[in-house]
């Protein structure tokens, strides 16, 4: 226990193999700066001496999962502080950890700091098998995108729709290559078979996950949202309780156009792009290649006319995105309801 009896703040400079760990009074007055190997053990006995239920702020950082599981079971209250709300760190003419620690400390204190929400561990659990099976597509889409390479070499163009289907397989094996390229084909084959396999895998864990959740099947009544979008949309956006309405999910994904004022002038840009990238690309993903409804199809076609078609794409992702909202917030659509009765 600190000879200092008051409320402490805390800030945590985290990084991969140590951190460093300044307590201050509420007043701001440095109490002790501390550089630690991570560890939990070592993590919480360097809590125990900042008193009961301290106030302790670290960085939205690589691997921060196990640091706020441990400040929790200390009894800490656990602030995440949104990276690029304090990313003016790095311009100071003196940077070191123990600033840095100290400044997420004073930003707490004052009540500047921009907090990033903490996701709870089911939250965490379902993203990293949403996230991972994202990876394993993309791997896989990697591969593929090999194989077409190694074809288009030879100037061979096998006229199906799916080259990896049963038909295109069967083209494929009869495609005259020289050894090396059919080597290389054959191994790439192969990759992506047991990339098939553990996508599958992966696709039936978040199934079942998320079997019963009823914003998961409201959300799938529209067009375009199947189950792998819907997945996403569900693991991403957490507890959609915490935004107060359709437009602030929107700001939090990255779909609403920047916004520079100063005086009399004012800039609006292209969409800011800072939250979640798979958000984005559902969203996008939903209204680009499927219909939607009636009335988001009908204004994608007049922006379109009128602005172009990448940015009527985002505004239509943007209305989707709306009606995810509400159907994981109440578990229904009413618009889709609406839709169907005219």
């Amino acid at each position: 226990m600190s000879e200092y009896d008051g409320k402490q703040v805390v800030g945590i400079d985290l990084h991969r193999q140590r951190s460093v760990i300044v307590r201050q009074t509420a007043e701001g007055e440095q109490l002790s700066a501390v550089r630690i190997v991570n560890d939990p053990v070592a993590l919480g006995l360097q809590i125990e001496k900042a008193g009961p239920n301290p106030e302790v702020v670290l960085e939205a950082t690589y691997g921060w999962y196990w640091a706020v599981d441990a400040l929790e079971a200390a009894g800490a209250t656990v602030h995440l502080a949104h990276p690029l709300g304090v990313k003016g760190f790095r311009y100071r003419r003196v940077k070191n950890d123990v600033r840095d620690a100290g400044d997420l400390a004073d930003l707490l204190r004052m009540h500047r700091l921009p907090e990033a929400w903490i996701a709870p561990p089911p939250v965490r659990e379902l993203r990293e098998l949403v996230r991972y099976r994202a990876k394993l597509v993309a791997l896989r889409s990697g591969l593929k995108a090999q194989v077409h390479a190694v074809l288009a070499k030879a100037g061979v163009l096998i006229p199906v729709s799916d080259l990896f289907g049963v038909t295109g397989r069967q083209k494929l094996a009869r495609v005259p290559l020289g050894e090396p390229y059919a080597q290389r084909v054959i191994s790439l084959l192969e990759l992506i078979d047991v990339l098939d396999q553990h996508e599958a895998r992966f696709f039936g864990q978040i199934a079942a996950e998320l079997c019963g959740h009823r914003g998961y099947t409201a959300i799938q009544e529209l067009p375009g949202v199947g189950p792998t979008l819907a997945a996403i949309f569900v693991a991403e956006i957490g507890d959609v309780h915490r935004f107060v309405d359709p437009a602030h999910l929107c700001s939090w994904a990255g779909l609403t156009p920047k916004h520079r004022e100063s005086d009399t002038t004012v800039h609006r840009g292209h969409i800011t792009k800072q939250g979640s990238k798979l958000v984005r690309w559902a969203a996008v993903e939903a209204v680009q290649r499927h219909p939607t409804t009636a009335k988001i199809s009908a204004d994608k076609d007049r922006i379109e006319a009128r602005r172009g078609k990448s940015i009527a794409k985002v505004a239509a992702a943007r209305k989707l995105l709306t009606l995810v909202y509400y159907g994981l917030r109440d578990g229904h659509i009413r618009a889709l309801a609406r839709d169907r009765a005219a």
